[in-house]
């Protein structure tokens, strides 16, 4: 049974009742864990002290120009991570599929790596400015998206597997670049890259979050009313252009929007894993498969997991701080190794 709207909103459609409600779940779970991240911390605050006003100036200013950047920068990141893993394994038909998968994760890597240890020589008048780093990561994961774009000509008639090979060719060279820098590196640009590879939100501010909400948000837009296309491509390609889809420029959208939200992503906050993956999994356990109710289940779950990782590892071993990045590892990797071993058995 389908859940009816008042008004005929076309993306509901196939979503059933459950399904919306989960959603609605989804969405509340997230408006709670947000209050409870922007509470606790190195002091925690009530929720009265944060929206009465009654607190002090420096809880404000941690409140507000720390807390909550950082926690709307998580829930970006974890959104864009969940949704671009949805779509990409949709896409590529493939429950494996992870948003790294495409290249564009390493790009944005070596961009900021370059920055890490050869900044000083490179901008010694900008190394201290708090966008030479993302903005480099932004250049790397475009520059990724360049190549992707000639060397599948736009996506075309070369196919979804020939973009996979150049993804993991990507990745491979921007590994072995990686790996040159950090052997090359001093001791405290080891340190930065190390801990940069591994993610964290210390660096949110409204400089960073405002044109990220902006990118983010409308990539995503973007994206989900693919998801009814994305049902009818799992049938197969020659099957879904039967039933009037243009798979050509479905593969270009999915793909330019994912590359744009991990980009954007790992500029941000260094490299996460396993998100892109796990999400949506759990998504599909909790209510379907169908990608009307996937794909958005995925950026709201997505959101909902990285504001308690960032939780965690900030709360965890206080007043030191954990890298994100263990946080979704250490749930990842077990997760997995499970899924592999699961689709063995199938």
């Amino acid at each position: 049974m389908n859940y009816k709207f008042p008004f005929s909103i076309p993306f509901f459609r196939y979503i059933k009742s459950f399904q919306f409600l989960l959603l609605c779940c989804f969405l509340t779970s997230m408006a709670l864990v947000f209050l409870v991240a922007i509470s606790l911390g190195s002091f925690n605050s009530s929720f009265v002290e944060i929206f009465s006003g009654s607190s002090n100036e420096l809880q404000n200013t941690i409140i507000f120009e720390i807390r909550i950047p950082r926690v709307i920068l998580a829930a970006l990141v974890g959104a864009s991570l969940g949704l671009s893993g949805a779509s990409l394994q949709g896409l590529f038909r493939n429950p494996l599929a992870d948003p790294g998968l495409i290249g564009v994760s390493a790009g944005a890597a070596l961009g900021a790596a370059i920055i890490i240890v050869l900044g000083t020589s490179i901008f010694p008048e900008l190394i201290f400015n708090s966008l030479i780093l993302p903005v480099s990561a932004i250049i790397g994961a475009a520059l990724v998206i360049t190549l992707l774009y000639f060397l599948t000509k736009g996506f075309g008639y070369q196919g979804v597997t020939y973009m996979l090979l150049v993804g993991i060719a990507v990745n491979a060279l921007a590994g072995v670049v990686i790996g040159i820098l950090t052997y090359i590196s001093s001791d405290a640009e080891l340190r930065g890259l190390t801990f940069w590879t591994m993610g964290s939100f210390g660096g949110a501010n409204w400089t960073l979050i405002l044109p990220a909400m902006v990118i983010i948000s409308l990539s995503i837009i973007w994206m989900i009313p693919s998801a009814r296309k994305l049902d009818l491509l799992q049938l197969g390609e020659p099957e879904a252009l039967r039933l009037g889809v243009d798979v050509q420029r479905l593969k270009y959208k999915v793909i330019i929007s994912s590359a744009i939200t991990v980009g954007v992503s790992v500029a941000l906050s260094g490299m996460i894993g396993f998100v892109g993956l796990v999400v949506p999994h759990l998504v599909r356990l909790l209510g379907g498969v169908n990608h009307n109710f996937v794909l958005p289940g995925s950026a709201l779950a997505g959101a909902i997991l990285m504001i308690v990782a960032d939780l965690v590892s900030r709360t965890l071993i206080q007043p030191a701080e954990l890298p994100v990045g263990l946080i979704t590892s250490a749930i990842g990797a077990p997760f997995f190794l499970w899924l592999i071993f699961r689709i063995r058995k199938v």
